[in-house]
Order: structure tokens, then sequence, then C-alpha cells
């Protein structure tokens, strides 16, 4: 990594060129969405040797957040559901976790159709990996890949939801999505991605097209 100009003088001699190393790790907690870890780790030292920290980390399994865009009818899709982290009924866009083994993009089209009941007909739609962002970088490994989906043709079968799951979906405008007081970072990332390319200036953005 290159070394970016420092702020102050730092007060030791912890080699942030290096790779640090995972010395131990300890699962004090296993649940049914996430583990939390005591870690050891040994972070190098100019000059060849290493420290040692400890941490904990939440372990997660990496997420799927999408920005769907009907084009015919320039409609998007918004969510209204229960989120425990603030406990509230809250808008957001459609999420879900990957699966083992699962591409992100066959996730996010699972998602979809679980969640909405959308499926995409076939070379009728678009995928824009947006950015592949963490959570709380100093407490969790989940992941989380923004995109967008652009659909210019597609059908509506049932929805498939866990027992536990309840999940409002309808089609607004942009502006009414604009509107909405949507919290979740990741969301926000697709928001702002998306009133850029409306504005004319997605050549500017750091993304891909995958399909």
């Amino acid at each position: 990594m290159e070394m970016m100009e420092t702020t102050q003088q730092q007060d030791d001699d912890i080699d942030m060129t290096g790779n640090p190393r995972i010395a131990t790790r300890i699962t004090r907690y296993s649940g049914a969405i996430f583990d939390v870890d005591d870690l050891s780790i040994d972070l190098p030292i100019k000059g060849g040797n290493f420290t040692r920290i400890t941490r904990q980390i939440v372990r997660h399994a990496p997420s799927v957040v999408m920005i769907v865009h009907d084009t015919v009818r320039d409609l998007y899709l918004a969510e209204r559901e229960y989120r425990v982290g603030c406990n509230a009924f809250v808008h957001g866009l459609p999420a879900g976790l990957m699966d083992d083994g699962e591409s992100v993009q066959d996730a996010a089209l699972r998602e979809l159709r679980e969640e909405t009941g959308i499926r995409p007909d076939a070379h009728a739609y678009t995928v824009t990996c947006i950015s592949d962002a963490y959570s709380s970088v100093g407490m969790s490994d989940e992941i989380s890949h923004v995109m967008a989906i652009d659909l210019h043709s597609w059908k509506l079968e049932s929805t498939h939801f866990d027992a536990d799951e309840h999940v409002q979906s309808a089609w607004v405008s942009w502006e009414r999505l604009s509107s909405l007081k949507i919290q979740s970072a990741t969301c926000v990332i697709a928001l702002q991605f998306e009133a850029l390319r409306r504005a004319g200036v997605q050549a500017a953005l750091n993304v891909r097209e995958t399909r």
C-alpha cells in the first residue's frame, strides 16, 4: 500500500506497509446470523518483529443491496420492514444475505425474486456494481455488495419469505424515493450513485457493468 502523507508523527514502530497476522481465534458466541470471535493479532514492526494486540470481531455472511430501476416506467423499488438495529419499521432498498458459494449477481437476483416476486426477462436487465462496502470495518467482516439493477422487462412471480420476515415493497418515483428517510449506509451509497447517474455524471463514477 502506498504511504499516505501523515498528519502527525507516529510514536511507535508499527510497519503499516506490512501484513498483520491472526495468531489466535476463539469463538465466544455462535448464532443464527453472526458469530463473535476473540482475536489475538500480530502487527508487524519495522525491522521484522511483531507486537500483539487483541480485538473482537463479528463474523457475518456477505450481503447484497440493490437499487432497482424499472427503466420503462422510470420507477424504483422501495421497501419497508422491521430492523432490530434501530428497533423500528424503516424504509430501504431490496437486500439480503448471500448463500455459500453464490455469486454476487446470482444472490441479488435471487433476493429480488424472493422478496418482491420480480424475475427479469432474459437479456432484459443490466447489473452495475457500485461498491463493495464493509458495514463496520472496525468490528465486523460483513461486506455488502452494492449494485444497481436496471430492468427493461420482467415478470411477477410469488414471493418467498422466511417465517419471521415481513417486508412491504412498492414501486415509487425517484422523487418519492429520494424523500424517504433511508438511514442504512449501503442504501445511501446506492441512492447517491443513482442521483449522480441521473444527473449525467456516470462516467466519473468508479463502477463496472456486469451484464
